[in-house]
This record gives C-alpha cells, structure tokens and sequence, in this order.
C-alpha cells in the first residue's frame, strides 16, 4: 500500500502524514493528540518554551495520545552578538518603524532585554522526556548528541532547505530529513547560507536530495491535498509534512482571526519578510512587509525584532488592523478545505489512496 514507507516503519505510524509542528504558541495538545490517534504524526514546536514548560506539555499530550508524535526545538535560537544591540542600532529600527506605532496610539518599546540561549537546556528535557520522535531546524546536532537520541530510541528529524544542508544532516547521523521548500508558510529553516539564497522549491528539492542522500526525506511546503502527497511520494520522499492546512484547522491555536485569513482571499498573495521576527518567514502579505521590504539592515536580529515588534502586534490585533499583523501562511492556502483537523486527515488519506488506485488500474 502506498502508505507503507520507511517513514512509517521508522516513526511507528500509520500513515506518513506529518503535522506541522508550529512554534510561537501556535501549537495545541489538543491538535497533536487528533493528528497522531488518526494514525499521522503530531507534532509541537516548543522552541520558545522554557525546560519546566517542555515537561509539563508533554504530560498533557501523553495524557491526550498513547502514539508517537513529534517535539520540535531550534538549534539556534538567536541571531544576536553578545544576545543584544547597540543603542545606536536599536535607535535605526525605532525610527523606522515609529509611524506604525504612532498609528496604533503606543509609544515605542525600550530596548529588548539581552537575549541567552535555552537550547542546551530545552534539548536536556527532551532527553529526559524521551519523546519518540524530536525533530529540530536551524543547525544540525553533533553526531554525539544524536548517538545519545539513538540510544534512548527517539527517532530524530533535521529540516534542510538546500541539498548542502541536506548533506550536512545525514553526514551527522539523523533518520530523516525534511526537504523544506520555499512555498511553506513560517520561517525558513536555514542554517548553511543566507534563507534568501535558499529557496528551492519543494518538488525541486526532494528529488535533489534523494539524488544524493540515503536518508528517508520528508517533503514539507505546498502541500494540503492528496494530489500532492502522490506527487511527493513519487518523487522520492517517504512522507509529507503538511502545515498551513492544520494550522487552519479550528485544533490549532492559531487566533480565529487568524485561521479566518488563511480561507480568506488575502490568502492568496505571501511574502518572505524577516520584518516581523528578524527571521525570514512565510506569510500573508501585509503593508509593513511591503513597506520595509529592503530595509533588512535596519531590523533588530532575532529574536529582538519579535520582542520589539509585539506590542504593536497587540495593539493591531485590539484595533483590528489585520493589514499591520504577520499572519503566518503558505502559498497553498487558497486551496484549503477542511476545518477539522481529523476530517482534513481522513480526506488527505483518502485522496492519495484514490490518486494510487487509479494510476495503479491505468
């Protein structure tokens, strides 16, 4: 069956069909525990939590689903030299983006505080936690980490946005790797050169890949339907992440607004913008990304430039201003369906099956 691949042996699932894991809050137990008891992989991206909120999570998700899924984490968490800026560097990114705050009626925020790492100690409650799947982006791990991941049987996930990556990641000794095509919504997970020189297509960048790499690859970014699940699975990948279509699913703790933008027309137009986090990311376009295309120099680094950015985030959001927001989003977003994250799983397996039977009968 089409769905018996090394991807579902390896990861203990029934269908390889993985969840998004978003980070940012967007994540929910609530959805983990549906996608992964349906038979595909859920997943949570947990980067901006502390140690502490790592364990208490993953109590609540085993409370939720006795099958695998998947935690997320970011190897770098931080763009920042010595984690914070110069005054005069924090004055530039003031001055640039005051009109927005004065439009809102807020005065601008102070200086963010010095930003220092959690990763070491986020990737120590994994260890702890042993989830049976942890994936992670922005960097590989030493091979030495990963014997340790092996050893305690969590299977581990590095996302590549380039074939370079891709090499660098199975050099290390991760079971999968995530061929993560620009068309995907939120950040682009780069870490060998710069995310704008890094954006391969997704179909482009599996059979790359799997031109020059063993390991099983997971294809991630334009793909919501069974049409491109098939597509994906003939081009040489073992299984799909699917993200944008679950983070519009009323599961997701995206914010209504939110999930109504992604089936609204204004899904139909995204930009890849570092204006709202530092970070190149994928969303909805919005007339702050267009106004400051360009101006990347003057933003703070990440994650500065979310700090500095969320109380007129806020106060647009209050003011519903949705034009002034960062809705994140993916290029296949006018083509969702589903609202439930259970029937838009069943509809993603039954789509496939039906693509393969037909081509099979043929």
């Amino acid at each position: 069956m089409w769905y018996n691949t090394k991807a579902t042996e390896l990861l203990g699932i029934e269908y390889p069909i993985l969840q998004g894991p978003f980070g940012g809050g967007l994540s929910s137990v609530e959805l983990v525990a549906t996608v992964s008891n349906a038979g595909g992989l859920g997943g949570y991206g947990a980067y901006t939590l502390s140690p502490q909120e790592i364990y208490d999570l993953n109590k609540q998700i085993t409370a939720a689903t006795d099958k695998p899924y998947n935690l997320n984490l970011w190897v770098s968490d931080t763009d920042t030299l010595n984690g914070t800026v110069t005054d005069d560097h924090y004055a530039q990114v003031s001055r640039l983006f005051k009109p927005y705050f004065d439009e809102v009626g807020i005065p601008l925020p102070e200086k963010p505080a010095p930003f220092a790492s959690r990763f070491q100690n986020q990737l120590q409650v994994i260890l702890d936690i042993r989830p049976r799947v942890f994936s992670f982006m922005f960097g590989t791990l030493p091979p030495t980490v990963l014997e340790q991941f092996h050893k305690l049987g969590i299977k581990t996930i590095g996302a590549a946005t380039t074939l370079d990556e891709a090499i660098a990641l199975e050099e290390t000794g991760v079971d999968m790797i995530i061929a993560s095509g620009f068309e995907a919504g939120g950040h682009r997970p780069s870490f060998l050169a710069s995310a704008e020189t890094s954006t391969t297509g997704t179909f482009v960048l599996v059979q790359l890949i799997k031109e020059k790499v063993k390991t099983p690859i997971i294809a991630a970014g334009g793909i919501a339907n069974g049409r491109g699940i098939a597509a994906a699975l003939t081009l040489g990948a073992d299984a799909v992440q699917v993200g944008t279509a679950f983070l519009a699913t009323d599961e997701s703790n995206a914010l209504p607004i939110h999930r109504q933008m992604l089936f609204s027309p204004q899904a139909r137009y995204t930009t890849l913008s570092r204006a709202f986090t530092g970070r190149l990311g994928r969303g909805i376009t919005s007339r702050i990304a267009k106004d400051v295309a360009g101006k990347e120099h003057q933003f703070l680094p990440f994650p500065l430039q979310t700090t500095f950015m969320s109380s007129l985030r806020k106060a647009a959001l209050d003011q519903q201003k949705w034009d002034m927001v960062l809705f994140w989003g993916g290029q296949i977003a006018p083509l969702l369906k589903h609202r439930k994250a259970k029937q838009l799983l069943q509809s993603l397996i039954e789509e496939t099956g039906a693509y393969f039977m037909a081509n099979s009968s043929s």
